[in-house]
């Protein structure tokens, strides 16, 4: 029984229209109907295989059956794309007397309205080629075999995603009553990257699969002269993803059903109900190096059980940093069918002014005043990409503002009142759109602001500028290459070429458009006789001494000049906050024309290790006068000491549902004892993840431990380990590679090739 208040009347042709009643109907009641003889549903086939590959959707945990505890499986299909249904009836459909209607209403919806695009009524036309028009829903009958009715629904293109709930009416043409039967359980609508209407289609094949498909990913971190890559487990399809991925953009980013259907809409949201300082969203960040309480964001491996912890408590999860949330974000966005990426940007400005620049303010004794630089320089920062059409920007001299987006769910600068950042159009930030919706100029900022050293003296004294840089912002700009393994570098995406006339006239036209008037003097260019260089070793090992070396140059060939400087190393946080003085080494030269001098300092273990900081950041500086001038001098750089990596290796050949040896070897690079080690293991195939502990690891001591996974099912699969203990942390590394079919499935795939039905969309 179900009371039927305000029904779709406009909805449907005047024929099939039904009269508002507000007494209960019982649809399988003959008293409503002149004939008995009314086409009754008895139960619908999901046709799960069918629509699974051909919808791509046939990874989701959701989508499988189990066995053991009777799990009925769910239907996930994309819009715009027709799935199949088959209708078992209590007698043979028959074309001149029976019609069918469908009534769809999003799931999570208290009064879904056909205005708002939550309830959508359509009648079932005769022939698949009725299936109406790409924007609007449709469904036709594809095949009449005996009892069995088979048709095919489109979900529109431009249909809000999430869970639908489906009514099957059914009349005789004759009669204006008929009888109801509801799908047992809601099935799922995903955006279609495969589907050409869809606002997020994606043309190429390979980009489809990297960007939506691929569950793992490289996320790079370190330093721009140190580029380290970390494998990354998104697990869009595993257990509770997709449901915690709705619950975040419907319940935390408030987006309502009606704007579900809107990726730009929908990808602001993530942005916010990722963090959680005004919202109470999935990941709590932390910067603070005390991470009591929670995990360290370095001891996160993948995003699946983030989302599942959140799904089962709704309290947001501790701890993130950048990259934690850059891996939520692509996860939900990749489960929801939004093509998605992650993006490293080396030397990344955070601009709290909105002047377009980053400045640091010194003191006499070199030495950054924190307590006045309030923008700073990150190690490296990571976001998203997200890819869409953008039709509300307009149209730009180099095209439409479609393609990727950039969007970012790190709390640093609050938008619209909330913590959330993007979608930033890349080409608008390439172009130094910094007006164009969403935060397009803090993403400029971050790429191609201009750092500045200001020395203070007091504040009865005016400013003086020590040094500009106009290169030292936005580098090696990173995701991982598509269907590869490696770093594929997208600067040019975000700006022009440094020291091009097209990026100076871009950062000019941002600084007007910006409207700002921020002071640009520089007062020591007229004077470049003494060159200084920062030299750095390629390759810095933790628990080895290191040196930094400054190179000094005079270029004058006929004057000596008189320096006196001092070097700093510091440990800092990747954020470029909270430094810690490791070293100081004052210097005092006098350098003879056209001659070059180094000054060296020493770094021993002993010096640095007790105040290393969570990823082993270092930032070396000088500070420089040259005598009888007024030139001063002031550098910085940033580098990090390189990790181990584990080592992973397959102790046989890995086929699809057949048990392979896999070993996992880490060496202790310290000159000291390693202890409470603490391997951390997950991949396809492996279940929930592996803990191996080690009491005890000695100095230069090689470790190893061996373990059984089963790949569940053939292509390219992969393995990442994480290992930490209280002297050595955030250490990982990883395994990709190919899982062979078994022999009955290659027999199987055949088969199934050769009785492809016309309407079966392959990919």
């Amino acid at each position: 029984m179900s009371y039927l208040y305000d029904y779709v009347e406009k909805l449907l042709p005047s024929s099939w229209r039904r009269k508002r009643i507000r007494r209960p109907i019982i649809w399988s009641s003959p008293e409503y109907s002149a004939s008995a003889d009314v086409l009754t549903v008895r139960s619908v086939d999901l046709c799960i295989e069918e629509n699974g590959k051909n919808h791509h959707t046939k990874r989701f945990e959701l989508m499988g059956r189990d066995e053991y505890s009777g799990k009925i499986p769910k239907l996930i299909v994309r819009r715009g794309q027709p799935f199949r249904l088959r209708i078992i009836c209590d007698r043979p459909y028959d074309r001149s007397r029976d019609a069918l209607s469908l009534i769809f209403t999003v799931a999570d919806e208290d009064q879904p309205t056909h205005g708002h695009a939550t309830l959508v009524g359509i009648p079932v036309n005769q022939f698949p080629f009725q299936l109406g028009d790409p924007l609007e829903w449709g469904a036709a009958i594809e095949a009449i075999q005996g009892d069995m009715l088979e048709i095919l629904v489109k979900p529109a293109a431009s249909a809000p995603i999430g869970q639908w709930k489906l009514d099957i009416d059914t009349k005789l043409l004759s009669d204006a009553f008929g009888k109801s039967y509801s799908l047992p359980q809601a099935f799922y609508v995903l955006f279609n990257p495969w589907c050409v209407d869809d606002q997020v289609y994606m043309e190429e094949r390979s980009h489809r699969h990297e960007y939506v498909m691929s569950d793992t990913t490289l996320i790079y971190r370190g330093s721009y002269n140190r580029l380290r890559p970390s494998v990354w487990k998104f697990g869009q399809f595993d257990k509770h993803v997709l449901d915690c991925s709705l619950l975040l953009i419907a319940k935390i980013g408030k987006v309502s059903a009606t704007h579900r259907g809107d990726p730009v809409r929908v990808c602001r949201a993530i942005s916010a109900a990722v963090n959680s300082p005004d919202d109470d969203g999935a990941l709590m960040g932390n910067w603070s190096g005390d991470f009591s309480g929670g995990t360290a964001p370095t001891k996160w491996v993948g995003s699946v059980e983030i989302l599942q912890q959140f799904y089962k408590k709704q309290k947001p999860v501790k701890y993130a940093q950048c990259w934690v949330f850059a891996g939520v974000v692509s996860t939900i966005a990749r489960a929801i069918g939004i093509p998605s990426r992650v993006v490293t940007n080396y030397s990344s400005a955070h601009d709290t002014q909105a002047s377009l620049t980053v400045d640091y303010f010194v003191d006499k004794h070199g030495k950054i005043m924190e307590e006045m630089s309030s923008d700073s320089i990150w190690n490296y920062h990571v976001w998203n990409e997200v890819w869409m059409q953008r039709p509300d920007l307009g149209i730009s001299s180099d095209g439409d503002y479609g393609g990727w987006q950039a969007i970012d769910a790190t709390p640093q600068e609050s938008s619209d009142g909330m913590f959330r950042c993007g979608p930033a159009s890349v080409l608008a930030v390439k172009l130094g759109e910094v007006l164009k919706p969403y935060d397009n100029n803090f993403l400029f900022a971050e790429v191609n602001a201009d750092k500045v050293f200001w020395r203070y003296t007091g504040p009865q004294h005016p400013l003086k500028l020590l040094r500009k840089d106009v290169l030292g912002i936005g580098l090696f700009i990173s995701t991982k290459a598509t269907g590869r393994w490696e770093r594929q570098d997208i600067t040019s995406s975000y700006k022009f070429a440094e020291k091009s006339e097209e990026e100076r006239a871009t950062m000019l036209k941002a600084l007007k458009q910006a409207n700002s008037y921020f002071s640009r003097y520089y007062l020591n260019e007229e004077f470049n006789e003494v060159y200084f260089n920062f030299e750095l070793r390629d390759d810095i090992k933790i628990g080895e001494p290191f040196s930094v070396i400054l190179l000094i140059r005079n270029r004058s060939s006929e004057k000596q000049h008189n320096i006196e400087g001092s070097l700093h190393v510091d440990t800092i946080l990747y954020t470029g906050k909270d430094r810690d003085s490791v070293k100081v080494e004052p210097f005092s030269i006098a350098l003879d024309p056209g001659t070059e001098h180094s000054v060296q300092m020493m770094v021993e273990f002993t010096d640095y290790y007790r105040k290393l900081r969570d990823q082993a950041a270092f930032n070396i500086s000088c500070m420089a006068t040259v005598q009888d001038t007024e030139f001063e001098f002031y550098a910085q750089d940033d580098f990090r000491v390189r990790k181990p990596d584990i080592k992973i290796q397959l102790l046989g050949t890995p086929v699809s549902q057949a048990p392979v040896d896999v070993q996992i070897t880490l060496e202790n690079p310290l000159p000291i004892a390693l202890r409470k080690g603490l391997f951390h293991v997950e991949g396809s195939g492996i279940g929930k993840p592996l803990l191996f502990k080690h009491a005890e690891i000695a100095a230069g001591e090689k470790i190893s431990n061996v373990f059984t996974m089963i790949p569940p099912y053939s292509g390219r699969l992969t393995i990442a380990a994480k290992f930490t203990s209280k002297e050595l942390d955030d250490v990982d590394g990883f395994l990709a590679f190919e899982s062979a079919p078994r022999p009955e499935d290659i027999i199987m795939e055949t088969e199934s090739n050769a009785i492809i039905s016309r309407t079966d969309v392959i990919d």
